[in-house]
C-alpha cells in the first residue's frame, strides 16, 4: 500500500478515536480541570513510550514551547467545555479552528483574505450565533464560549505545528500533555475524584486512545497524507462525536444548535473542497493540519 494511502486509513482512525472524547468525558462525573490533567497524564505517558521505543529525542525550544502551550489550552478547554455545555456544541464549536485561522493569517500576518474565505467566515459565525439561540442557560453559555476559545487555541496549535518538524512535533505535544497535567494537578488534588471502574476505564481509554495512541498516528500520518483529504477527514470527529454520546448517554442538542452545527460543518468542508483544492500546489505544512484536532 503507498504511503499517501496507509496516511489516509491512519487519519480516519485518528477521527474516529477523537470523536469518542464526548461520551468518555459525559461518562466522568469529575472536574473538568481534573479530565484534563489525567486525560493528558495518561496521554503523554503513551507518546513519551512511544518516542523511546522509536529512538527519538525529546526537543525543548522556543517553538516546541509555545507548540506545547497552545496544545494546553486546547485540551482544557475542550474538557471543560464538556462539563459545561453538550458534547456536540463543544465539539462543533471547537472544529471552528481553520476560520479563526483565517482571521489570525489576516490579523497578525496581514495575509489578504480571499472571497471564499470571507464566505466561510461570515456563515461560520452565523451557524455559531445560532448555538446562544435554544441554551440560554449560564452554564451552556458560558460552556459554549470555552469552546469557541478551544477553536482559537486550536487555530494557534496549528499555526505552531506546521512550523515544526515530525521529532519536533511530537516534542510539543508531549510538552502540551505535561503542561495539562500541571495545570489540572491543583483540582485534581482538591476534588479527589473517585476512581469507580466505570471511571477508570473511561479515563484510561480517553489517555491511551483517545488522546495518545490518535496523536502517535497523526503525526506519524501528517508526513503523508495530502491536505485535502486531512480537511475532509477531520470533519469526521464533530460528526460522530454527538452521535455516540445521543446513543449512549442520550444527549439530544437543540434544534438550533442542529441546525448551527450543519452549518458550521457544511460551510468548513465545502471551504475546505473548493478554498484549498486551488492551492494544492502551493499548499504549506500548516495547511494540512487545519482540520485535525483533538482536544
Amino acid at each position: 500500500m503507498k504511503k499517501e494511502n496507509l496516511a489516509i486509513i491512519e487519519m480516519l482512525i485518528c477521527a474516529t478515536l477523537w470523536s469518542v472524547a464526548g461520551i468518555f468525558m459525559k461518562l466522568l462525573p469529575w472536574n473538568g480541570f481534573a479530565v484534563a490533567g489525567l486525560r493528558s497524564l495518561i496521554a503523554g505517558l503513551t507518546i513519551a513510550v512511544y518516542i523511546l521505543l522509536r529512538g527519538m529525542h525529546i526537543i525543548i525550544n522556543r517553538r516546541t514551547v509555545i507548540t506545547g502551550i497552545f496544545t494546553a489550552c486546547v485540551y482544557t478547554c475542550f474538557a471543560v467545555a464538556n462539563k459545561l455545555t453538550t458534547a456536540a456544541n463543544a465539539i462543533v464549536l471547537q472544529f471552528t479552528s481553520p476560520v479563526f485561522i483565517v482571521i489570525f493569517s489576516a490579523l497578525i500576518l496581514k495575509k489578504r483574505i480571499r472571497r471564499n474565505d470571507a464566505l466561510v467566515v461570515s456563515f461560520t459565525l452565523i451557524g455559531i450565533a445560532l448555538f446562544f439561540f435554544d441554551q440560554l442557560q449560564p452554564g451552556y453559555i458560558l460552556g459554549n464560549f470555552v469552546a469557541i476559545a478551544a477553536g482559537m487555541f486550536m487555530a494557534g496549535m496549528f499555526i505552531a505545528v506546521g512550523e515544526l518538524e515530525r521529532e519536533q512535533r511530537f516534542s510539543g505535544i508531549l510538552i502540551g500533555q505535561s503542561l495539562t497535567f500541571l495545570v489540572g494537578l491543583p483540582f485534581i488534588i482538591a476534588t479527589s475524584p473517585e476512581f469507580t471502574l466505570t471511571a477508570t476505564a473511561s479515563i484510561l481509554i480517553l489517555g491511551v486512545l483517545q488522546l495518545g495512541i490518535s496523536y502517535v498516528l497523526y503525526v506519524e500520518s501528517s508526513q503523508y497524507c495530502p491536505p485535502l483529504a486531512c480537511s475532509l477527514l477531520g470533519a469526521a470527529e464533530p460528526l460522530l462525536n454527538p452521535v455516540w454520546v445521543l446513543i449512549f448517554d442520550g444527549e439530544r442538542p437543540g434544534i438550533f444548535a442542529l441546525i448551527g452545527g450543519v452549518i458550521v460543518v457544511a460551510s468548513i468542508t465545502l471551504w475546505c473542497i473548493f478554498g484549498q483544492e486551488k492551492e494544492k500546489a502551493n499548499t504549506s505544512p500548516a495547511a494540512g493540519d487545519l482540520s485535525l484536532h483533538n482536544q
